[in-house]
């Protein structure tokens, strides 16, 4: 995709009989900002209601034909789906579809995280996923050329068919992307086991929840932070001291909704940080209408990664940035968590659930001050354990 000239993008999603209309419109939102990130304008939705996606289409042939209608009329460059297409189902969508180019959420997802690879790590992490993504999607991609490869004369099987060429191209060079990870890991391993015993702290949280403005909050450095998704891919560990205790602070690559698991496994490597913490601060961005449902999603992600056995500390992060809907005592509607003001939500978190947890904005360096407490406390406990006869520190 190129940044250079403004592109256009249609995005497509489907509402079963158990889907919440809402969400589904949200998750198109996200679609359009993931979009937006790779450089391409959003332009417009389109949703259709069906008991299952079409196996062969995704969606039915009437909202196909409509939707190619659109683009060609509208000079749209891309057609994005908010699911993970078969190989056949993009095929069968792409002979409809001829004046835009048919992708979907992992194929977006991908791009953008190639987009952002900076180090030769990330980018070999990205390039597996890739790989990963492609080869079972090889078949249909060189329906041009000749079907057999084998000589004149030769016995049906004797031959090497280009489809089975390309992905024995494609398996060889997902073994030797492997291999180059696992020599990298290992560095990285020996640089982490280089770092002492001293207490390790990971940021966590969903894409675009302020991890690595905190980060520069806390650790006074200058770690690229913006309003994009997945702003940050590679790992960023900062020595950290407040008051007299040390301790190693790391920020790594955010989650998001439908994690394409080609990617989840490809940074694997990557997340180590976070299964090596000693302690995870799951920043959530509380102005976002379903936070709850961004957290579970890292919930989700952190037990993939067997990363759920520590203690949590959860900052809500962007309270400058909360809204909230006056409830009406008039109403006969009951009262929703939309209605419910920042100091009821605080209430919820730390008095009916029970977590340990703090609101602040990153941005605005809003209870700053009582975080780096917290902070503090839960890393000298775990200080003064691993090192019982340096207690003289405190």
């Amino acid at each position: 995709m190129d940044n250079k000239t403004i592109e256009k993008a249609v995005f497509v999603g489907i509402i079963r009989q158990t889907d919440d209309e809402r969400k589904v419109m949200e998750y198109l939102d996200e679609l359009e900002f993931l979009a937006d990130t790779a450089g391409v304008a959003g332009d417009k939705k389109f949703v259709q209601r069906v008991d299952k996606p079409d196996n062969s289409t995704y969606i039915r042939s009437g909202k196909l034909e409509e939707i190619s209608q659109y683009c060609e009329e509208n000079c749209i460059n891309y057609v994005i789906f908010d699911d993970e297409l078969t190989g056949m189902q993009q095929r069968n969508i792409e002979r409809v579809i001829k004046t835009a180019a048919v992708i979907d959420r992992t194929s977006l997802i991908l791009e953008i995280f190639s987009q952002r690879a900076k180090t030769a790590y990330a980018k070999t992490q990205v390039e597996l996923a890739r790989y990963n993504y492609m080869l079972p999607r090889l078949a249909g991609m060189w329906t041009h050329l000749e079907r057999q490869r084998g000589g004149v004369g030769m016995r049906g099987g004797m031959g090497e068919t280009q489809i089975e060429i390309d992905r024995r191209i494609v398996r060889e060079r997902i073994a030797r992307l492997k291999e180059q990870l696992k020599q990298i890991d290992k560095q990285m391993a020996t640089q982490r086991s280089n770092r002492g015993q001293l207490v390790r702290l990971s940021l966590v949280g969903y894409t675009n929840v302020g991890k690595s403005t905190l980060m520069n909050v806390l650790s006074k450095s200058d770690v690229f932070a913006e309003n994009k998704l997945f702003a940050t891919l590679d790992t960023t560990v900062r020595k950290v001291v407040i008051g007299n205790v040390p301790f190693l602070l790391s920020d790594t690559v955010g989650f998001i909704r439908k994690l394409p698991t080609q990617l989840i496994e490809a940074f694997k490597s990557t997340l180590d940080e976070v299964r090596e913490a000693d302690i995870l601060v799951h920043v959530v961005d509380i102005s976002h209408p379903d936070y709850e449902e961004q957290m579970e999603v890292v919930d989700k992600t952190l037990k993939d990664i067997n990363a759920t056995d520590k203690p949590v500390y959860v900052v809500f992060n962007k309270t400058d940035s909360y809204t909230y809907e006056k409830y009406d005592e008039f109403s006969l509607e009951p009262k929703t968590e939309k209605n419910f003001t920042m100091e009821e939500v605080k209430y919820k978190w730390a008095n009916e659930k029970k977590i340990p947890c703090i609101f602040i904005s990153a941005k605005e360096k809003i209870g700053i001050d009582k975080m780096r407490d917290d902070i503090y406390k839960m890393v000298a406990e775990i200080h003064a354990g691993r090192y019982p006869f340096n207690n003289f520190l405190w």
